[in-house]
């Protein structure tokens, strides 16, 4: 296995909390970004290839999660609240690649890969028709000991990237999947993705 070291980085990714669940149990290995609402550049960029997942659930949708994933959704919400004070940091993640995509019938060749509707695949795909959407290959590992960390104001808003205000102590961490787990999916998704 290749030498992996928790981000010095205090960047993290916000990503729905369902999402992170998937990629954080396996289920998937790649998650779908085209930017959020007031990035500065008015596109996604990967800032770095390694970083936390902060988990959101404001904004999660149902209907934009297929009925076999549905529970992982649920699981999410218990305990949430809209006044909860805290978060919990679980995971960090390595972008091993970043593929621009415009095609939809790749998009929706995609589809037994992620957890996502074709509605939530097409919404993202044709925002911002003219900018592609970035397929990113992400190897996950969890934390010995996830952090609780509070909800700062900083954290609000529609963008992708945050630098988390309290340090995450460095701890022992586990690749979710095996290299030959990750390294199989991967290349499923590549061969459609490269055809």
């Amino acid at each position: 296995m290749q030498s992996i070291v928790q981000p010095l980085s205090p960047l993290s990714l916000k990503e729905w909390a369902v999402a992170v669940k998937a990629l954080g149990e396996g289920e998937q290995i790649i998650t779908i970004r085209k930017g959020g609402l007031y990035e500065e550049t008015r596109e996604f960029r990967l800032e770095n290839n390694q970083f936390y997942l902060y988990p959101t659930y404001e904004h999660q949708k149902r209907d934009m999660v297929k009925a076999d994933y549905q529970h992982l959704l649920d699981a999410t919400l218990e305990g949430w609240t809209m006044d909860k004070k805290t978060v919990t940091i679980e995971y960090f993640a390595e972008v091993t690649d970043d593929v621009e995509l415009m095609d939809e019938a790749k998009l929706r060749a995609l589809s037994p890969f992620h957890i996502w509707t074709e509605n939530f695949a097409d919404v993202r795909l044709h925002w911002k028709k003219k900018q592609p959407l970035h397929i990113l290959f992400v190897r996950m590992y969890r934390l010995e000991q996830p952090v609780e960390i509070p909800i700062d104001a900083a954290y609000q808003g529609c963008k992708s990237w945050h630098d988390l205000l309290v340090e995450i102590p460095r701890a022992t961490f586990t690749p979710v999947l095996s290299d030959e787990e990750f390294a199989g999916k991967k290349a499923a998704i590549m061969t459609i993705l490269q055809n």
